[in-house]
């Protein structure tokens, strides 16, 4: 970071404080000093190869296999007891309800990804941060779901997921408190005194609108 910037605009920068909260006179130096920060960012979207979808595909379609021919098995067996045989069908119906309503979302860090989705990389410069976290609409605001790694000793911290096809809100956690919006991205008031990110996929091209 530039030492000669102003420390309320390194605030800014660090995502403490909104442009509109400056003075008027340091907007100007702001703007320029984001420009030149995030303009130089590689936001491109990660595009990985069909080989490697063929294997995440085929290994989600083996773990969603249906779990009814083992408890079948199991629940013929003529040494079964027949207070035992109501354990296979409550755990299948866990097992059923879990694959239906379990999470959506998925991290560069998980193995496992949606069929229809796009990759998107988030960043955020953020030099004074311990640990910086994703919340939003794909991954229900869970504050602990998505967290970010630092990158180098610049203080970037960056996480890829994929999301479906849509709108979605989003912010960055600051250290578990300090809710920031993406300083890249249009934002929308969240109707109790709180700005979003939103970033718009489409999965037909592939593209981040």
């Amino acid at each position: 970071m530039n030492p000669q910037w102003d420390d309320q605009v390194k605030q800014f920068l660090d995502g403490e404080r909104e442009l509109e909260s400056l003075p008027p006179e340091l907007r100007a130096e702001a703007e320029a000093a984001r420009r030149l920060l995030f303009d130089a960012l590689d936001r491109r979207t990660v595009t990985l190869s069909d080989a490697l979808e063929t294997r995440v595909m085929a290994r989600v379609r083996s773990r969603a296999a249906s779990p009814w021919p083992r408890v079948l098995r199991w629940f013929s067996a003529p040494t079964m007891p027949r207070w035992a045989m109501l354990v296979p069908v409550a755990a299948a119906a866990v097992l059923f309800l879990f694959v239906r309503t379990g999470p959506q979302t998925v991290s560069e860090n998980q193995p496992l990804a949606q069929r229809e989705s796009v990759y998107v990389r988030f960043e955020l410069y953020a030099p004074h941060a311990n640990r910086v976290s994703l919340a939003g609409t794909f991954n229900r605001w869970d504050p602990a779901a998505t967290p970010l790694v630092r990158v180098g000793k610049d203080g970037m911290w960056t996480v890829t997921l994929a999301l479906p096809s849509g709108q979605h809100q989003y912010g960055f956690i600051v250290d578990g408190k300090n809710w920031t919006p993406d300083p890249a991205a249009p934002t929308v008031d969240d109707g109790f005194g709180r700005r979003n990110s939103v970033v718009s996929v489409n999965t037909i091209n592939g593209r981040i609108l």
